[in-house]
């Protein structure tokens, strides 16, 4: 089934957070897919604050490739940008199936970079820029 929310403008993004992790169920590996400047690091950043993380602690990981944050209603989350990475090796050098095997919520950018070694469960969203500058979040399941 194929999932959509569409965020008009930024004061809409935490009302599109919430929706998309009470969709999210229970599953915690998510690998988002979009251009340079959509968006993928400010809707992290807007999932992370509404799961209870300061907003001045998320960042995006693009030189440290994972950053780790603190939520008082999951713990750990993971947040990984791949854009530097240039082979799946890299990934694996940093212990990433120690991250993805802990059962914390785990953000990926730029998985494409790493493609062939996510797991089946990881949930593939899409995030698409419209002409009107506002974002469609997309998803199948």
């Amino acid at each position: 089934m194929l999932h959509t929310l569409t965020i008009k403008n930024l004061s809409g993004i935490d009302a599109a957070a919430r929706e998309f992790l009470a969709e999210l169920g229970s599953r915690t590996l998510v690998a988002f897919h979009a251009p340079m400047g959509a968006g993928k690091t400010t809707f992290i950043t807007a999932l992370c604050r509404v799961l209870g993380v300061r907003e001045d602690a998320v960042s995006s990981p693009t030189f440290a490739i994972v950053n780790e944050y603190r939520a008082a209603s999951c713990g750990s989350i993971f947040h990984f940008d791949f854009y530097r990475i240039e082979k799946p090796s890299e990934a694996l050098d940093i212990g990433f199936y120690d991250y993805i095997d802990s059962g914390c919520l785990c953000f990926m950018e730029w998985p494409e970079n790493i493609g062939e070694i996510l797991p089946e469960e990881t949930l593939h969203v899409h995030i698409s820029v419209l002409p009107d500058d506002s974002r469609v979040i997309s998803w199948e399941d």
